[in-house]
């Protein structure tokens, strides 16, 4: 019942990054038939990010009132209809209020995923579960970034938005039908570790809400996510249109080379999962598997970060920041694992709150990189900022103890 849980989850996330990067290829186009600035654009994207980070905490309490799986069939139906709605906009605030109101309605879905695989999945699997999420995640942005480029001619974005916002509708029916609810008829009269139903467990004690914001620990966990995840956002907003403006190739070139990075993403994040959580098998050691692997990634990207930088051509380019995304969704299963781990009986809040930080740095990446060029005119610019991110990361995972947990007592959660 996991692995179903799961595949679940894994769709669901390909359609979520499917619909969230589908601005990024026809931006240009965008901001010359709405009159609106590359800085415009990024306001837009940082409204997004902005409603999501908002409403992490907010989501997880509907997921705590309605139930995961309830949660997750709302959300889904709401983001997807917004979607739809978006290419309705015909100017700059319409834009923004439109994919603001999206990032909101996307808010809840890692909330609800990683109490789900925190309540499934043992300690020793959770980041491989992780990982096929990161995988799902990179592999959504993948395929919006290519089959957006093939489309657009065919159709235009407005039309583009309204094809995606199905497969979240067509989801949502599919998921409510095949996943028993937890008070419905197929419930077993004593719940097992695996069922869907223990995510709606409700946790031992309350939450000591200022752990979240003062504890040390969280703090560099949340810092590392603030700094990996806004450079991340790279592939989700400005590549496809850094490609063009930089190395002179076409939309749906750039479309197609922008996937790449992404691809490479889905394999870091399989690799890294499956690496990490063997590791921990071999060592009982959360600093080896989750701490080391992940600094280790984050300094390997901040290097051929800066290696492409120097790319004169597309292809180099392009290969240098694959790795880095490589490298960059280890870090991230590391991220995701740790908070599982750190959340112990509240991943939810946990969870909700080193994502918010993170979605916090991917809505200001976008928003400064288009600040930097209006005020340069150079592209290239946005290659150091990538770089530089994820060398901060890295000095977070340097002094981050990933054992124990946030609101229990040390006794109960040595490893």
């Amino acid at each position: 019942m996991r692995y179903n849980l799961l595949s679940f989850l894994g769709a669901v996330t390909v359609i979520a990054y499917l619909q969230r990067s589908a601005l990024g290829v026809p931006s240009k186009q965008i901001e010359g038939e709405l009159g609106i600035t590359s800085q415009d654009m990024g306001l837009v994207w940082l409204a997004w990010y902005a409603g999501y980070a908002a409403f992490q905490l907010p989501a997880g309490w509907v997921a705590d009132r309605l139930g995961s799986k309830s949660a997750l069939i709302l959300f889904a139906v709401c983001w997807s209809a917004i979607t739809a709605v978006v290419g309705a906009a015909t100017g700059f605030t319409g834009l923004l209020v439109l994919w603001g109101a999206m990032g909101c309605a996307q808010a809840g879905i890692f909330v609800c995923a990683t109490k789900g695989i925190g309540a499934t999945f043992r300690p020793t699997q959770q980041a491989l579960a992780s990982g096929v999420l990161a995988c799902c995640m990179a592999g959504g942005a993948a395929l919006s970034q290519f089959v957006t480029g093939q489309l657009f001619g065919p159709l235009t974005w407005q039309e583009i938005l309204a094809v995606y916002a199905v497969p979240g509708i067509v989801w949502a029916a599919v998921f409510a039908l095949v996943v028993p609810a937890p008070d419905g008829p197929k419930r077993a009269p004593e719940p097992q570790p695996e069922d869907w139903a223990l995510v709606h467990s409700a946790p031992a004690a309350p939450v000591r809400w200022s752990r979240l914001f003062t504890d040390r620990n969280m703090l560099l966990l949340c810092g590392q996510q603030f700094q990996r995840a806004a450079a991340t956002a790279l592939f989700f907003t400005w590549f496809p249109r850094y490609l063009q403006e930089t190395k002179g190739i076409s939309v749906t070139a750039s479309g197609n080379l922008a996937a790449w990075p992404l691809l490479a993403g889905m394999l870091g994040g399989l690799v890294g999962g499956t690496l990490s959580d063997a590791l921990l098998r071999r060592t009982n050691n959360a600093r080896a598997s989750r701490q080391g692997m992940a600094g280790a990634a984050m300094v390997v990207c901040a290097a051929v970060s800066l290696a492409a930088y120097y790319a004169d051509d597309a292809n180099t380019a392009v290969l240098l920041v694959s790795i880095a995304a490589f490298c960059g969704y280890i870090g991230g299963v590391s991220a995701y694992a740790t908070a599982i781990a750190m959340g112990g009986k509240r991943v939810a809040p946990v969870f909700a709150t080193m994502n918010m930080s993170g979605n916090i740095g991917a809505g200001l990446f976008p928003y400064v990189v288009g600040l930097l060029v209006l005020a340069t005119g150079n592209w290239n610019s946005l290659i150091l900022l990538f770089a530089a991110l994820f060398a901060g990361s890295a000095v977070c995972w340097a002094f981050l103890n990933p054992k124990g947990t946030l609101f229990e007592e040390p006794h109960e959660d040595a490893r």
